[in-house]
């Protein structure tokens, strides 16, 4: 469903939130009958004014979402953009058939929005990979009542709440109370800082003698085996390739076609020939 259904100063929180806020407050929410009605034309007739209005008509209730989400230290606008793609998709996917609102059923398409998004932003480095925890990132803030670690007993106790291993509690509780660190060093870091940069803590193996001189003798050895075979080939063959690969201006199929009065699609057939006969000489 596309975006432009609806008016843009309604679908942008970002140029100004309260306003938007106070927007989508004062759009009139839709009755049962109303509501069905504009479900049932988008569902068996594809009415895309319907499906606009049935966004509009539940944008406050996005709002309201992403209110749940705010300490989490994300814009509260993008939340709600996030959240408002989420439900552009319920409306989409709503059957009038089955029985439910379309709130209750739109719930689970502006959560999961909501929650790649702040899996995607909240930490530079991914802190949810496993579906275990992904459900521990958002459970466990409001599960952890204090600042202070968990004891061996919270940890089993939170573990079986959630239905996961406690081992991974305690891998989402460190991650969640770790700290970013840049990986430069700061501009206003003095010298007696700087070296703490994860940066500094890299080794830098291009500078290694020995790979150094393996590359190099790798190199060489390569350069050696392509000479031998490129020399194996007739002259003809060993020029197409020559122009065609081996030098900065390479020449076309129809210039080597014109020059050995042949057509291009032999000269192509000559080049993949040769390239193979290259290719088994050099493994050899």
């Amino acid at each position: 469903m596309s975006r432009s259904l609806l008016p843009a100063e309604v679908m942008s929180p970002g140029r100004n939130l309260e306003g938007y806020i106070q927007s989508v407050h004062a759009i009139p929410m839709l009755t049962h009958e109303e509501e069905r009605e504009l479900a049932e034309r988008l569902f068996y007739q594809n009415d895309l004014e319907a499906a606009r209005r049935l966004v509009l008509a539940h944008l406050r209730f996005v709002v309201h979402i992403a209110k749940s989400y705010s300490g989490y230290g994300l814009a509260q606008a993008d939340l709600i953009q996030e959240g408002n793609v989420g439900l552009m998709k319920a409306v989409r996917r709503f059957d009038p058939n089955v029985g439910v609102r379309l709130v209750s059923f739109a719930v689970h398409w502006i959560k999961a929005e909501m929650h790649e998004f702040i899996l995607r932003n909240w930490r530079i480095v991914k802190i949810a990979t496993t579906k275990a925890q992904r459900k521990m990132f958002f459970n466990l803030r409001s599960a952890k009542k204090k600042l202070a670690w968990f004891t061996n007993d919270e940890v089993h106790s939170v573990a079986a709440d959630l239905g996961v291993d406690p081992q991974v509690v305690r891998e989402m509780e460190g991650r969640l109370t770790a700290q970013d660190m840049a990986f430069d060093a700061g501009t206003d870091d003095d010298d007696d800082k700087a070296y703490q940069a994860p940066a500094f803590f890299l080794e830098d193996k291009r500078a290694d003698p020995a790979r150094q001189l393996e590359e190099a003798d790798w190199e060489e050895h390569a350069n050696s085996k392509l000479e031998q075979a490129m020399q194996q080939l007739d002259e003809r063959s060993r020029d197409i390739l020559n122009r065609r690969w081996l030098v900065d201006e390479k020449a076309t199929l129809h210039e080597l076609a014109a020059e050995y009065g042949v057509s291009a699609e032999r000269i192509r057939q000559l080049e993949k020939s040769a390239m193979k006969k290259l290719r088994i000489s050099m493994e050899a």
